[in-house]
């Protein structure tokens, strides 16, 4: 140990010439060779638009203008945009950089880790209650919410004793639960928030030089002080042990450098919006180059941060001729995803074979009571039964329990009996079911993944509903809303049988198919921003279908969806003995005979169709698949089959209690019950959040 130290010492009393000696002129390779592809793309980025104009012109524009309208547009629009597009790039990539060394971690970004939802969320905030202090300063709102968004990722992940896939699924959680909140503030007050669905989706569009006025500043100083403390920034590449017997503050660097980073981002979603990826992908190419040391990465990593964005931006406007105006980062969003699929598997093979944990070291303990387990169906049941009722009682006509109950066996006021048999009734079954299934398919993945915060949403399976469905409002018009449901399942299944085919490999090692399930999430989400920007006319009913709504079910939807889910559940309860040896370990499992590859692809197909049937119904919703399966181990501890059946009455509860808030909270007007699960889902999130870091 004492030679590491020794060797680590030298090394940072001159990291200029160890940089030099070790790597010759890659570092000023990789930062020409930036330079002159950011020259590239900044000349073609000028040419691009609605009106193409030619490369002469573009030279002339900028070294003698003319009083000509194209000489304007590409002074006073197009060169403003290009400056904003590397702005934006390099403080990304900084941010990213400084948050991969604070965490130790190859997947962490300021989309990975929820600064950019966080940010998002407040300037939506500010838009709606605060538009004066918005408009006057953004950036405040931004940095705050970046700032607790990645606090909360970091505290879920697990701190300093985080692993790539506790951070990676940590900031995904937190990304849904602030993405979900952003969208009920623009449903409640969309005329306020009408213009920042294209801002949200990270839209470099710039009319004039204000902008990047404001920006320049923060990244230029940002940047240059950032690269003078390089020497200290490289001690948090090593062990805190290490550093501190350097004599070097590692708490006071540490906290410094995810302030910086978190300011970094926000800078730039203050202006364009929320741009994902740029801050994964360009550090991880100059730390494929061998460079290492801050003072080389952080201007390197800028530069190909700054031309990885001009040239997603270019691309964005060279399609935007055929397909309308597309927002640059739902571009980088789709060139990210199949990146951070090879991340993920870089990453977690490393981890495997280091002997780190499948699941990422992720761990709740089992409160097992001295109640007996039929007790607890019981009281599941009865609270199933309490909700409905209620649920059933709520609208515009009251009516009680009483009512609800003769009504229900005939003998009540034929009105009511109506009412409930022809509108509230379907829609409480649909609820019902759906959140049975979307329990069943979340109990089903957290034991397959081996995982206790894996759910629908973070394993893609939703995200691929959704595009499925949006496919056939967009793609197929001529369809019709009758054929949705079958491209929600199709969407569901393509997006798991991507996961799993990457996974397939590597024995579908756990870590590999959560994290591989988060890059098609992300990817999926990217698809659904264009598509809902493509759509235009079919905005408003793929908006309500992608926020989960039980809004107009009928019985014919109510009896497809009873039969699926009565086919599938004594399916995943079947399962039951195999899916308890999965908790063994695959060795151990792998010695009891069980084959493991086959029973995760099995259990896992089951999930999928669970989760995609219930996308059908009622849309995407989020958190009943991670909140009931924790609620039932709570209690009936780690027996998958008890835990099941009251993970299955749970899921029920859940998602009938959201659909009657939604109903109620501000009536006549509907909140999608998707919404008013996360909103829900949210202080158990913050509960589990201090659980898992506890134990």
């Amino acid at each position: 140990m004492s030679g590491f130290d020794s060797g680590s010492a030298s090394t940072i009393a001159s990291p200029a010439q160890s940089a030099l000696g070790r790597l010759g002129w890659k570092p000023v390779a990789m930062l020409s060779g930036g330079l002159l592809l950011l020259l590239v793309l900044g000349f073609l980025s000028l040419t691009q638009g609605l009106a193409h104009v030619s490369l002469s012109a573009v030279v002339d524009a900028l070294f003698s203008p003319k009083d000509v309208q194209e000489h304007h547009v590409i002074r006073s629009v197009r060169l403003p945009r290009t400056f904003m597009a590397l702005l934006s790039g390099a403080a990304l990539a900084a941010s990213g950089a400084l948050l991969q060394s604070v965490t130790r971690n190859p997947l962490a970004s300021e989309t990975t880790m929820g600064v950019n939802a966080g940010a998002y969320l407040l300037v939506v905030v500010g838009t709606i209650f605060f538009p004066a202090a918005l408009h006057q300063s953004p950036l405040p709102f931004a940095v705050l919410g970046g700032a607790l968004a990645a606090y909360a990722s970091y505290a879920l992940g697990g701190g300093r004793k985080s692993t790539p896939v506790r951070v990676a699924m940590g900031g995904m959680i937190i990304t849904l639960v602030l993405s979900s909140i952003t969208s009920a503030l623009q449903l409640l007050f969309e005329d306020s928030t009408r213009g920042l669905f294209l801002w949200g989706a990270g839209s470099l569009v710039q009319n004039d030089w204000s902008g990047v006025r404001f920006v320049w500043p923060w990244v230029v100083v940002g940047l240059l002080l950032l690269t003078l403390s390089g020497r200290r920034l490289d001690l948090l590449e090593f062990h805190e042990e290490t550093a501190r017997s350097l004599g070097q503050k590692v708490a006071v660097t540490r906290a410094a450098a995810m302030g910086l980073s978190v300011l970094l981002a926000c800078v730039s979603v203050s202006v364009v919006g929320p741009i994902g990826f740029i801050g994964l992908i360009a550090p991880h190419l100059v730390r494929l180059s061998g460079v290492r040391r801050h003072s080389w990465l952080l201007p390197i990593g800028a530069v190909w941060g700054g031309a990885l964005l001009v040239g997603a931006d270019t691309l964005s406007r060279a399609l935007s001729t055929r397909v309308g105006e597309l927002p640059a980062g739902a571009v980088t969003a789709l060139i990210g995803a199949p990146w951070l699929i090879w991340l993920a598997l870089r990453s977690a093979r490393h981890a495997v074979q280091s002997g780190g944990s499948a699941s990422g070291g992720i761990a709740l303990g089992m409160n097992n009571r001295n109640i007996p387990y039929f007790v607890w169906v019981v009281v599941f049941s009865l609270l199933l039964a309490a909700v409905c009722i209620g649920a059933l009682m709520s609208g515009t006509t009251k009516m009680t329990a009483t009512e609800v109950v003769t009504a229900l066996i005939g003998v009540g006021n034929e009105f009511q009996r109506s009412m409930l048999l022809d509108f509230r009734l379907p829609r409480l079954l649909t609820a019902a079911l759906a959140g049975m299934a979307l329990a069943a398919s979340g109990h089903l993945l957290q034991s397959s993944v081996r995982n206790p915060m894996a759910d629908p949403s973070v394993i893609g399976v939703t995200g691929g509903s959704a595009v499925g469905a949006m496919l056939v409002l967009v793609a197929l018009p001529q369809l019709g809303a009758g054929w949705l449901p079958l491209g929600a399942v199709a969407g569901g299944i393509a997006a798991a049988g991507i996961v799993y085919a990457c996974a397939w490999r590597r024995g579908l090692n756990p870590t590999i198919v959560a994290l591989v399930g988060i890059a098609v999430s992300a990817a999926a989400s990217a698809i659904v921003n264009l598509l809902v920007i493509r759509g235009q006319m079919t905005l408003a009913p793929a908006l309500a279908w992608l926020a989960g709504s039980t809004y107009a079910r009928d019985w014919p939807e109510v009896i497809q969806l009873a039969a699926l889910v009565g086919a599938f559940v004594p399916a995943a309860w079947l399962l039951g003995r195999k899916v308890d040896l999965l908790s063994f370990g695959d060795e151990s499992s792998t010695g009891l005979g069980l084959p493991v590859r086959g029973t995760r692809l099995a259990v896992g197909f089951l999930a999928v169709l669970l989760a995609a049937v219930a996308a059908a119904n009622v849309g995407t919703i989020g958190f009943i698949g991670l909140m009931a399966p924790h609620a039932a181990r709570l209690v009936a501890g780690a027996s998958y089959r008890r835990s099941l059946l009251l993970s299955v009455l749970m899921g029920g509860v859940l998602l009938v209690a959201a659909d009657w808030v939604g109903r109620v909270i501000l009536e006549p007007r509907d909140i999608p019950s998707g919404i008013v699960a996360a909103l829900l889902g949210a202080p158990y999130l913050l509960w589990l959040m201090h659980r898992s870091k506890r134990t």
